[in-house]
């Protein structure tokens, strides 16, 4: 919402994700018509790398834990090949490896704008799991901002009520 309250709204979410779709699409449109030129083992490489690195491991170690925590190691992967530091940083050393800037380059915001715009990925905060899951207390949370009644709190089982 703003630089103090760290949430975003379903609309504010929704504007972000068409922000990345615009460069999703652009990204498309300029492989399309640069089709011939691209190098596409390079592009393949340059797309599946980030994943490859940043988020199976990450993903593998997450199940494993059946849901539980994993090391924070692996959000600081994640977080570091989804960004666009990092993207810019492997193309500048990809376009001085290869001899010079190509259209396979084109991958990498490809790439991060379909993880954001078609899948509504971000980047991970430590105190979330690495998989997205719903959190009762954000769902209250929102209902109370916005006035709905959407959330019930899950009721306790007779178990677990304490007795005098």
């Amino acid at each position: 919402m703003d630089h103090v309250n760290h949430f975003d709204t379903k609309a504010t979410y929704w504007i972000m994700r068409a922000e990345y779709l615009v460069g999703f699409i652009a990204c498309v449109v300029l492989m399309l018509l640069h089709f011939g030129d691209i190098r596409w083992w390079a592009a393949i490489v340059l797309f599946f790398s980030i994943d490859i690195i940043g988020y199976y491991p990450g993903a593998i170690a997450f199940r494993r834990a059946r849901g539980g925590p994993i090391h924070k190691g692996y959000y600081i992967v994640y977080n570091t090949m989804h960004n666009w530091f990092a993207a810019a940083a492997i193309c500048g050393l990809w376009v001085l490896l290869a001899g010079g800037p190509e259209w396979a380059l084109l991958a990498i915001p490809l790439h991060l704008c379909a993880d954001r715009g078609l899948l509504g990925n971000t980047l991970k905060p430590f105190v979330l799991a690495f998989e997205p899951e719903p959190l009762p207390a954000f769902e209250a949370f929102i209902a109370q901002v916005t006035g709905q009644q959407q959330f019930k709190p899950a009721r306790r089982a007779e178990a677990e009520v304490p007795t005098a």
